[in-house]
């Protein structure tokens, strides 16, 4: 965990209240419009004011914020209520704010209510200091818009908590990222009831759903089996970076396999054919090849008949790791629960030949012109069906 990364997880730790957000195309004014600074979702809107903004109404709270520990804006947090918008945006950074940029487009932004009208911000730029920082407070992607939530577990129904406690609290230690994939899949099955016929025809939404669940049934685990780190008083910022780098070690060593596991056992319920961690060229080896092993090393079998999909949690920088793993595939896709990536991020993603697939909720938050480039999960699925047959 970089200097950067550490700062913003003890000031989220020392705060009143904290949220985080990726930054869009919309923040940076690159889609066309004329809104000013950071939308923040309502989700979001009781770290910068009491109460909710009321329709007819305009109103603002005037901040200071302390970017990357290093230099202050005087900021404003305004509500627009009059007329036809309805929204909050954090405005005013003055000349040569270095965050309000096209290629800080998916950059994960942190604010953080120190006091009063003291504020912390913190923009993390790369994989691992977003992974970092999402490990740290048990956090995945889709928990962002959100206020981050840094005491027990997230107040979800009353009988998926009690389900999650349950399951927890037959371990005595932590079991592996398969049997953890797989409880959090049975749990959700259980509470919510959620028939084959429903995964097969909306897997963008089932695999936010297994995440998420996962995600809470690993942190009721940790709340099982790490009780007395988690329970305990920080004599200094030391003792508390390292316990924390402790939880969050173990966190990453599952959360993008974990991830691989879901999109399996959607694949097994599509019934496509496919194998993973397939030996390739040097080696390497994609997360998924379509439909295996045999095929690709048989040169007779054409290329077109062959497919690839990498997944990773988030892709900013990690996305170059997926272009040689598989020579004889000319177009790599990846999945990825990244939210918003710049333009030229993605230009340069296509030109190596990169094809993303991202779940259907977060097409949006994707430039204008590249979301019809990039692939819904059901759509990716539909492709390999099609070319399988």
């Amino acid at each position: 965990m970089n200097k950067n990364t550490e700062q913003a997880v003890i000031s989220v730790k020392n705060g009143e209240i904290a949220m985080s957000k990726f930054i869009t195309p919309n923040d940076v004014g690159a889609t066309g419009g004329h809104q000013s600074g950071f939308h923040i979702h309502k989700n979001t809107s009781r770290v910068f004011f009491e109460t909710e903004g009321k329709k007819g109404e305009n109103k603002d709270h005037f901040i200071k914020i302390k970017w990357q520990n290093d230099f202050e804006t005087d900021s404003r947090a305004i509500y627009y209520g009059v007329g036809t918008r309805n929204e909050y945006r954090l405005t005013r950074f003055g000349r040569n704010f270095p965050f309000l940029n096209e290629d800080n487009i998916g950059d994960l932004l942190i604010l953080v209510k120190m006091d009063g009208s003291d504020y912390e911000g913190y923009v993390l730029r790369t994989d691992d200091e977003m992974e970092d920082f999402f490990d740290t407070f048990g956090m995945s992607p889709m928990d962002t818009n959100a206020v981050i939530e840094t005491d027990g577990l997230k107040d979800i129904q009353q009988d998926l908590n009690a389900l999650l406690t349950e399951k927890a609290l037959a371990f005595k230690e932590f079991p592996t990222t398969v049997v953890v994939a797989d409880l959090a899949r049975e749990i959700f099955k259980t509470t919510y009831g959620v028939k084959e016929a429903y995964i097969k025809a909306n897997p963008d939404k089932i695999i936010l759903d297994w995440v998420s669940i996962e995600y809470d049934f690993f942190k009721a685990l940790e709340n099982q089996l790490c009780s007395e780190i988690l329970n305990a008083k920080f004599e200094d910022t030391e003792s508390f970076v390292k316990a924390a780098n402790s939880i969050a070690n173990r966190r990453k060593s599952r959360a993008g396999k974990s991830l691989e596991l879901h999109l399996e056992e959607l694949f097994k319920i599509r019934e496509v054919r496919y194998e993973t961690q397939v030996y390739t060229e040097a080696r390497k080896q994609p997360d998924f090849i379509f439909p295996g092993s045999k095929e690709y090393h048989d040169m007779t079998f054409p290329s077109e008949g062959l497919i690839s999909l990498a997944s990773k949690t988030t892709c900013k920088d990690r996305w170059r790791q997926v272009l040689n793993e598989a020579d004889r595939i000319e177009t790599k896709h990846l999945f990825t629960l990244q939210q918003g990536i710049s333009s030229n991020q993605l230009s340069e993603m296509y030109e190596h030949g990169i094809h993303l697939v991202v779940p259907q909720a977060y097409i949006g938050t994707f430039p204008q012109e590249f979301r019809d480039r990039i692939s819904p999960l059901n759509s990716f699925i539909n492709f390999v069906e099609t070319t399988q047959r």
